[in-house]
């Protein structure tokens, strides 16, 4: 598991939210898998123990029907022979005369339960009370029990009942089955037994569900992580080869692009020797030259920037955030006069962060070069800088031609640019953004982007206060 987790740990930090997503998912999904499967297997053998209980009562019930008849015989013979009143009657709801009941019904050659081959013996004073048996007139009265497990409540409490009933009670299992005589309701017998021992048997069995889950889950992480570093490791490999040519066609680039500059450069210097047809074609070529350099240097940037990433920079200095913004105002003020676009600081004093002070100015340079592009004549650009518990919070603020909420979720990939944004700059490659992004994640910072078509927007970066 160490091994698997070091691998992780030394894999590309550029992948490491990847790997972390895709975990997650993955296990995610198998908890689910997991849980739904311990609660199928629970609900299945619960369903199965409580149905084979109901089919032991119901089998109980049926041996005791012969009985019914000759209790209630009994019964009412007994009740003709008391002379107490209708009120002490009603509140004795059996006889004293039990024995003689059993008597009678062996002597009637009645086939009583034996409860010792059924249940086991359950003498009248046991304390484990596990299952008991009533006998009930067509009225719902008791007429005589046995065992020493019965319900707190009387049959009439359940209403007038008609077909066989189950009804479950805390630690009772309940059975009542109605008994017809030519079509004619004669009475019901009403078995109980304890749950408390299949209760106690589900306890186990959600104890070692939830083990055994804790236990797969476990492997299942390992596995998780293995399979996710399996599954992008190809991924990785792609991108460190995509990286190393981006570095090395970009390197090799250079060579060509200096010397193609170089040659133009000397040809305009001597005007007489160029002929007037081919002027703009000098023009152009000193164009296309001078933004291939430009994105050239970008992935250069770039490539420096995701190498930066693997290790935690060492020659980072404390740098003054007001300073590098009050130079950067000073810089683009003039492009924004030439817009008659004002170009304002509010910036606070005392705030600085750890980091490379030429990449930072880069990256508020990127922000303010873009809020500049793309704010019409007229507009209004605000930089501020405020302290936010242990982050330094810089905002650049325009009124410029906004985007859409599915335009700003794209605007820091490389090489994206909006379709209104091609017209409106010459010479745009879609780098300053995506570089932004990146000094800003190399600097364990955070960058968004609030945005409203046609209003404005406001680039925001976070990043953490030198301690």
């Amino acid at each position: 598991m160490a091994k698997v987790i070091d691998s992780i740990k030394t894999s590309n930090p550029q992948f490491k939210a990847l790997h972390l997503r895709l975990l997650l998912s993955y296990l995610g999904v198998m908890m689910t898998i997991l849980g739904m499967s311990a609660i199928a297997v629970y609900e299945f053998f619960a369903t199965s123990i409580y149905q084979q209980l109901d089919e032991h009562l119901m089998n109980v019930a049926k041996t005791a029907i012969p009985t019914l008849e000759v209790v209630k015989h009994e019964y009412y013979e007994y009740l003709e022979k008391n002379e107490e009143s209708e009120e002490e009657k009603a509140e004795k709801s059996k006889p004293n005369n039990e024995e003689n009941i059993h008597k009678m019904m062996r002597e009637n050659a009645i086939e009583v339960i034996n409860y010792e081959l059924t249940y086991g013996t359950f003498p009248a004073n046991s304390k484990n009370h596990t299952h008991g048996m009533e006998w009930f007139d067509d009225y719902g009265r008791l007429m005589i029990k046995q065992g020493n497990l019965f319900p707190h409540w009387y049959l009439q409490e359940k209403g007038e009942i008609r077909d066989i009933k189950q009804v479950q009670s805390p630690g009772i299992r309940t059975l009542i089955l109605p008994v017809y005589n030519e079509n004619e309701l004669s009475g019901y017998i009403r078995v109980n037994e304890s749950t408390i021992p299949i209760e106690s048997t589900l306890k186990k069995l959600q104890l070692g569900l939830g083990l055994g889950g804790v236990i797969a889950l476990g492997l299942t992480a390992i596995g998780g992580m293995w399979l996710t570093r399996q599954s992008v490791k190809p991924i990785e490999n792609s991108f460190e080869q995509l990286k190393q040519f981006t570095a090395d066609a970009s390197h090799e680039l250079r060579s060509p692009l200096t010397a193609i500059k170089t040659s133009v450069d000397v040809m305009q210097s001597h005007p007489e020797r160029i002929h007037p047809a081919d002027v703009k074609k000098f023009g152009a070529i000193v164009s296309a030259t001078k933004q291939m350099t430009e994105l050239v240097e970008d992935l250069l940037l770039l490539t420096r920037i995701d190498s930066e990433k693997i290790i935690l920079k060492q020659n980072w200095i404390v740098i003054p955030l007001e300073e590098i913004l009050e130079d950067l105002l000073d810089l683009w003020e003039l492009q924004a006069e030439a817009k008659k676009i004002t170009l304002k600081g509010n910036l606070a004093c005392d705030i600085s962060v750890m980091g490379d002070g030429a990449k930072l100015t880069r990256l508020f340079s990127n922000l303010i070069g873009n809020a500049i592009q793309y704010t019409p004549e007229g507009g209004k650009i605000t930089v501020s800088i405020l302290r936010q518990n242990r982050f330094a919070i810089i905002k650049v603020e325009d009124t410029g031609i906004g985007m859409t909420p599915e335009e700003s979720q794209q605007v820091f990939n490389r090489f994206w640019r909006a379709d209104k944004a091609r017209n409106r700059r010459d010479g745009g490659l879609g780098m300053g953004l995506a570089i932004a992004h990146s000094i800003v994640q190399n600097h364990r910072g955070e960058i968004s982007v609030t945005s409203q078509a046609g209003v404005g927007s406001c680039f925001q970066v976070k990043l953490p206060l030198s301690s």
